[in-house]
């Protein structure tokens, strides 16, 4: 059976919190044998780390602030997000980026938030782990700064353009594609762009519990997505690319564990 790692999950504060232990066992089963929790606020981040505590070697997670929470942004939140990557499941640095999609917090304080977290990825020598909607332009901006800084840089849940992917890739950086690509309405446009990623730069996702993949049968009872799903995602990217899925499974693996310092 192929391993899997699902570089990004929403476990805290989620619909699936209170199911921990089959999550994990039930993801785990199918061969998805680790998974990145993500920290999108600073308590969130402390809460991931409890989580990650209770299944060493299986969940690792990231410490940062998200878009959504850059208004929360302070004085102190470098140091705390500092002292939480003294934690050993600590992995990467995120999720931090730009959102102008929601505009939950205002843009400036957004980039300012980023930024700041670039140059703490740079301090800390670990990779970052990123998210962009809808502000390719003050992102990319903002990024080409400090890339050539980076350990590593991934931007998660990509579902650009072809003129992003190719800016996104010619600064070096990976891309996690999750079950939107399996969305006849929405993701076709990233299904045409998919097999142009080289196979050194692209991570699997489900991003649980959204993003529940439209094209599976029989269709879940339940609308939540969860890590179990990411050998269906994997096997519906191999065909789309003309890999075998023992192959894609690999290699993706491979690149998750090499992208977050992680032996495989």
């Amino acid at each position: 059976m192929p391993l899997f790692m699902d570089i990004a999950v929403n476990l805290i504060g989620s619909s699936l919190e209170k199911s921990m232990q089959r999550v994990v066992e039930e993801a785990n089963n199918v061969g998805v044998s680790s998974m990145i929790v993500i920290g999108s606020q600073i308590e969130e981040s402390e809460l991931a780390i409890d989580l990650c505590r209770s299944f060493p070697e299986q969940l690792y997670s990231t410490a940062g602030v998200h878009p959504h929470h850059a208004s929360e942004w302070t004085s102190q939140s470098s140091h705390q997000i500092r002292q939480l990557s003294l934690a050993q499941c600590v992995v990467a640095i995120g999720e931090c980026g730009l959102d102008y999609n929601r505009d939950f917090s205002p843009r400036l304080k957004q980039r300012q938030a980023f930024a700041q977290q670039l140059e703490l990825a740079i301090e800390l020598k670990l990779p970052v782990l990123m998210h962009e909607r809808d502000a390719h332009s003050d992102f990319l901006a903002i990024l080409k700064e400090y890339r050539s800084a980076l350990p590593a840089a991934l931007l998660h849940c990509f579902t650009g353009n072809r003129e992003s992917l190719e800016a996104y890739l010619e600064l070096d950086l990976h891309l996690g594609i999750t079950g939107w690509v399996c969305d006849e309405r929405r993701g076709q446009e990233l299904a045409e762009l998919v097999p142009l990623i080289p196979d050194n730069r692209i991570l699997i996702e489900t991003d649980s519990p959204y993003l529940l993949p439209r094209s599976m049968r029989p269709k879940p009872k339940s609308s939540k997505n969860e890590p179990k799903y990411l050998p269906y995602i994997a096997e519906y990217i191999a065909n789309i690319r003309g890999q075998t899925v023992d192959d894609f499974a690999l290699k993706t693996y491979q690149n998750s564990r090499s992208f977050f310092g992680l032996p495989y």
